[in-house]
């Protein structure tokens, strides 16, 4: 079983830059596809930006498109989301997810239930 932290969340003002880190420990995750999901007090969590194993497939939402990069350490077992030109509509909790071997392939990365290991989540707010 394989355990989520996440890193890296706080306070920014509107265009301003942030970048997440989350590390993973209890088994490599190297084969699975991961992805950075956000909930905001009130709202379904919503998808964000998944990567395949290889960081050769990237899926990202349209209300992060262009801003948001994801990326993948899987020497270290971390994954990066940089957030650039953050909004104030950025605020929410930020959470890292792991599918099992073989799920959430391909556009089945943007579904939340595809992934069966979550973080705990790290809390950004941009302030207008």
């Amino acid at each position: 079983q394989v355990q989520l932290v996440e890193s890296g969340g706080g306070t920014v003002q509107a265009g301003g830059s942030l970048r997440l880190s989350c590390v993973a420990s209890g088994r490599t995750f190297s084969t699975s596809t991961v992805a950075w999901f956000r909930q905001a007090p009130g709202k379904e969590r919503e998808f964000g930006v998944s990567i395949s194993w290889s960081g050769g497939r990237i899926y990202d939402a349209d209300s992060v498109k262009g801003r948001f990069t994801i990326s993948r350490d899987n020497a270290k077992n971390i994954i990066y989301l940089q957030m650039n030109s953050l909004k104030p509509e950025d605020t929410a909790t930020y959470y890292c997810a792991a599918a099992g071997l073989g799920r959430a392939m391909g556009r089945a990365s943007m579904t939340a239930q595809n992934y069966d290991t979550w973080g705990q989540g790290t809390q950004v707010t941009v302030s207008s």
